[in-house]
């Protein structure tokens, strides 16, 4: 016998049946990693590791739209954890000489860890002062890896550069490397939203009452989602770290996770596509501005516009037009296929 919990849960999915989202998820793991092909195609020597830093930036991006997309929660505290799983990681390496994914899962636990305790604190308070609250963490993080002599400081460790994976020591083979774990990424998130936790992340979202009385526990499933977005951070800081083989503490300011949330928005929280596309224009924007001659911190005015853009003209990000055109598609199949049976 189904309880009002299971009743209200099935009643909030939004997946089919189970042949239906391994469809999906096929669909987008052949198009994802169609991208991925003709990026590693075109692009070479600068572009291409910066594409790699996007690819790993794209991890973080999936813990924001989580926490965004699913729950309405607004955490300027991404990128700090990018830089806590990129610390560990060199700092394990640069100490005990781990391999590669040792090192990347460590930093990736370890950012989750960090995003639980950090979350939970903050989730006592509620819209600006959650986000402020979490703005102050990131600034906090900076001041502390400046402090501690990021990533080596306080051991007497020697600073050397992080060994890549062995069959992704070239800049080429780690671009797909970091594709293949970027899109690893996406599935488990996908897997999420597709299952009793995006279901149950979605109503507490829209009726937190409702949430409870069906029997679900809101701090059991915001530390669960919180969990989620800090080890893909970490991840992708690990990542990171592989792209240029060692990281520098400026590269992790309070600014960085503002850029991030604005890519969020800008890119879409509905599918996958919005990570995608936040993650090149949070990379790809800066890097062109600069190479242009343009001062990077333009590139916080141009996010700017676009978030007016995107307030006034759609809402839902590059990823809610991909949803609209999908659907229209879609549509005009089905209108097709209805006329197509009842033609004489």
């Amino acid at each position: 016998m189904k309880t009002i919990g299971d009743i209200v849960l099935a009643a909030s999915g939004n997946g089919g049946a189970g042949g239906e989202r391994l469809r999906q998820i096929l669909v987008m793991s052949m198009l994802f990693l169609l991208l991925a092909g003709v990026i590693g195609a075109v692009a070479g020597g600068f572009w291409l590791i910066n594409l790699t830093a996007a690819y790993a930036v794209m991890l973080a991006l999936m813990g924001a739209n989580v926490l965004f997309g699913q729950l309405g929660l607004v955490s300027l505290c991404q990128y700090a954890l990018v830089g806590i799983g990129g610390w560990v990681s060199l700092w394990l390496f640069h100490a005990y000489r781990l391999p590669f994914e040792a090192t990347m899962l460590a930093g990736g636990a370890a950012a989750a860890a960090v995003g639980v305790v950090w979350g939970l604190p903050a989730l006592r308070f509620r819209g600006i002062y959650l986000t402020l609250v979490t703005l102050m963490l990131a600034g906090a993080f900076q001041a502390f890896i400046n402090a501690y002599n990021f990533p080596v400081g306080g051991t007497g460790l020697k600073r050397v550069l992080l060994d890549r994976p062995v069959l992704a020591q070239g800049d080429l083979a780690y671009f797909f490397y970091t594709a293949i774990v970027c899109l690893l990424g996406l599935i488990l998130v996908e897997a999420h939203r597709r299952s009793k936790p995006g279901r149950t992340w979605a109503l507490i979202r829209k009726e937190p009452r409702l949430a409870v009385a069906s029997g679900a526990s809101i701090l059991f499933y915001q530390t669960w989602a919180f969990a989620l977005a800090g080890f893909l951070a970490g991840v992708g800081g690990a990542l990171l770290a592989g792209t240029y083989r060692q990281l520098d503490a400026t590269g992790f300011g309070a600014s960085e996770s503002i850029l991030l949330f604005a890519a969020s928005i800008l890119g879409g929280s509905t599918n996958w596509v919005g990570t995608v596309v936040g993650g090149l224009l949070v990379r790809a924007v800066p890097t062109l501005l600069d190479s242009s001659g343009v001062p990077a911190t333009v590139a916080l005015a141009v996010f700017g516009a676009g978030l007016i853009a995107a307030v006034l003209f759609g809402p839902t990000g590059i990823a809610g037009l991909f949803d609209d055109l999908v659907d229209r598609v879609a549509s005009r199949r089905a209108a097709g296929e209805r006329s197509g049976k009842v033609a004489p």
